[in-house]
């Protein structure tokens, strides 16, 4: 190699020469670069060991606060950081089910656990000031920003209603905000060099927020919106020891996905969670990406693959987007339409 570059420089710079000259070293560039950014993604999402949360606070009586705590994701977050070593405050907005889960965080895993029954979705100033009221003397060492919503079918932006829009946007953007607002600063004040503890803000982003989705527009931006929020966020707090990274995931069995069964591309919470949680602070998928981590094996390489050959922004990945979304819609519509028919006919 060494040879072949010292024979380059002893060409004649013309202006022909430079022009490949110049071609091939932008060239080496990138297929070196596309080469390492592949194998950290496999080392990271197959090799690696998971990351150690004792930087975390692990089993020091700190807490981590999850949003969404209830169901699915965020129930999988509470109960497998409640076996990593963390007391769990527990946000949702019903009751009892806050309930079952603290009974079997406490049974299973022996952890103090706090419930907070918050409404996200009417952004009241009251159940800001609960959760602040809550977590008032908590060491608190990490937050789970999961709380979230999207369309209840595919649907167009001049279609959508007015109170669903207001329902995403509220939810995904401005309640994650203001509980951010809220913990961070508890985080800031009990992690540190001096204490000896990182502190972590994880937020739940998606596809849809990586790739412009039409028919899903609203949840879409609002989800883009998280990607430089939480980027930018984790700029910020960097010198205050506090990791901050958006989690970027393809379909998950949930109520919200409505999709019940798990496959090689369709993870179930508690998988999604375990990959999300081995590789915090690694990007996996999301190899050109800060503050950002795409945590699912089968979602990084779908995640890297897209951005390294279409791009995320690409035509026609967007009328590929548009069409299939298109077609859930048409269905979704089909399968109301039979549901109503049989209630009628009953």
């Amino acid at each position: 190699m060494c040879d072949f570059l010292k024979s380059l420089s002893s060409l004649e710079l013309t202006p022909y020469n430079t022009f490949l000259y110049a071609a091939l070293v932008v060239g080496v560039v990138k297929v070196t670069t596309t080469v390492l950014s592949f194998t950290s993604l496999l080392l990271q999402a197959y090799v690696l060991p998971g990351v150690n949360f004792a930087k975390y606070g692990a089993n020091r009586g700190n807490w981590a606060v999850i949003t969404g705590a209830s169901d699915g994701i965020g129930k999988e977050y509470a109960f497998q950081l409640a076996k990593k070593g963390f007391n769990i405050v527990l946000v949702s907005r019903t009751q009892s089910k806050l309930e079952t889960v603290a009974s079997e965080i406490q049974s299973k895993y022996k952890k103090e656990t706090k419930i907070v029954a918050f409404d996200a979705s009417t952004n009241a100033p009251e159940n800001y000031q609960l959760l602040e009221d809550s977590l008032q003397g908590l060491p608190v060492s990490i937050l789970i920003n999961n709380v979230g919503a999207s369309h209840s079918i595919p649907v167009s932006f001049l279609d959508t209603t007015e109170e669903e829009m207001n329902q995403i946007i509220t939810l995904n953007n401005i309640v994650t905000l203001k509980v951010t607002k809220i913990v961070a600063p508890l985080i800031a004040a009990n992690t540190g060099k001096n204490k000896g503890t990182r502190g972590l803000i994880l937020t739940m982003g998606s596809f849809a927020g990586l790739v412009p989705t039409p028919y899903l527009s609203v949840y879409s931006g609002s989800k883009a919106f998280l990607q430089n929020w939480s980027a930018a966020l984790s700029g910020e707090l960097a010198s205050q020891s506090i990791d901050v990274e958006l989690v970027i995931s393809y379909l998950v069995t949930s109520a919200m996905s409505k999709v019940k069964r798990s496959s090689f591309m369709i993870p179930t919470p508690k998988q999604f969670v375990a990959s999300t949680l081995k590789n915090v602070g690694r990007r996996v998928g999301a190899q050109e990406r800060f503050g950002t981590i795409t945590p699912y094996p089968s979602h990084a390489l779908m995640h890297w693959g897209i951005a390294n050959t279409l791009g995320v922004f690409s035509k026609f990945v967007n009328k590929m987007n548009l069409d299939m979304h298109k077609d859930i819609r048409k269905r979704a519509l089909k399968k109301a339409a039979r549901i109503a028919n049989e209630k009628k006919e009953l």
